[in-house]
C-alpha cells in the first residue's frame, strides 16, 4: 500500500511523527506536510505567490522521504498529486493537536487535506484529538483501523473524518453535529482584534451518541463519514419536481 500523509500542525510536529510511525506497519509511507502551522486554513490554497518546496531530513532516521511545503494543507496534497509521478491508496491527515468536531471541520486544515486527497481520488482519513494527547492517541490507531475493516468502511465511503477523546470507552460511528463554540473577537489596541472562542454547547444533560460531539463528549472515539459533495439532493429533487410541474 503507498501512503501519503499531511497534517496542518507543521512538518515537525509530534503529532505528524505519531501517524508516520504508525503508517509504516500499512506500506510505504511519503511525508508532504506544511513548513508551519496552517491550522484553520480548511482547504483553502494559495493562487497568489510563488510558495517554497523543500526535501526535508525530519524523517530521515525512518527511511521515509518528506517534502516540506510553506504552504496550505491542501496545497502539500495538490503539489504532491502534480509533481511526484506517483498513485497512492491511502491519504492520512494528522494526528492533529485539537479535536475537529461538528462545523469546525469546515474550517480544519486537517479534514481540508484530507478532503483535497480525496478529490483526487485516494480513500483518506483525518484524526485528531484533544491538546496535549497525540501521544496516548496515536496507542488507538490500530483499534481504530481494525475498527474500519471489520465494518468494510472504506467500501463504503471513501472519506472519514475521527476524533479520539482522553479515555476512550469505545469506537461509534457518527454523523457530524452543529456549532459547538462561538468566537468573541477581544480588542488589542492599534485597531488589532483576536478571536476568543467559549463553548456554547451544553455539557449537562442527555447525549446523543449518533453525533460527533456528543460521542466525544461520551468518552468515545467518533469516525464520521464524509463526502465532497455538496448538493443538497433532497430538495433538488423537490426543485425539480416543481420545475418540472410548473412546465
Amino acid at each position: 500500500m503507498k501512503i501519503i500523509v499531511t497534517n496542518d500542525d507543521g512538518i515537525n510536529s509530534p503529532g505528524l511523527r505519531e501517524m508516520v510511525l504508525w503508517c509504516r506497519k500499512l506500506g510505504e509511507v511519503t511525508v508532504v506536510a506544511p513548513k508551519y502551522e496552517q491550522s484553520g486554513r480548511s482547504q483553502g490554497i494559495v493562487i497568489d505567490r510563488p510558495f517554497e518546496v523543500v526535501e526535508s531530513d525530519v524523517f530521515s532516521d525512518l527511511g521515509i522521504r518528506a517534502v516540506s511545503i510553506d504552504a496550505s494543507p491542501a496545497d502539500c496534497i495538490r503539489f504532491a498529486m502534480d509533481r511526484f509521478n506517483e498513485t497512492y491508496d491511502m491519504a492520512f491527515s494528522g494526528l492533529n493537536n485539537g479535536i475537529n468536531l461538528g462545523h469546525d471541520i469546515g474550517y480544519s486544515g486537517t479534514v481540508g487535506a484530507a478532503f483535497e486527497a480525496n478529490y483526487a481520488g485516494i480513500k483518506a482519513i483525518s484524526v485528531s484529538t484533544v491538546f496535549g494527547n497525540v501521544g496516548n492517541a496515536a496507542k488507538e490507531l490500530d483499534k481504530i483501523w481494525d475498527f474500519l475493516t471489520k465494518n468494510r468502511a472504506l467500501e463504503r465511503c471513501t472519506l472519514f473524518n475521527v476524533n479520539v477523546p482522553e479515555n476512550p470507552a469505545g469506537i461509534l460511528f457518527t454523523e457530524q453535529g452543529n456549532t459547538f463554540y462561538r468566537d468573541h473577537f477581544v480588542e488589542k489596541g492599534g485597531n488589532m482584534f483576536r478571536a476568543q472562542y467559549y463553548v456554547t454547547r451544553k455539557v449537562e444533560g442527555a447525549r446523543n451518541k449518533r453525533i460527533d460531539i456528543d460521542a466525544m463528549l461520551l468518552g468515545y472515539i467518533n469516525v464520521t463519514p464524509l463526502t465532497t459533495k455538496r448538493t443538497d439532493y433532497a430538495a433538488l429533487e423537490l426543485l425539480r419536481e416543481g420545475a418540472n410541474g410548473d412546465r
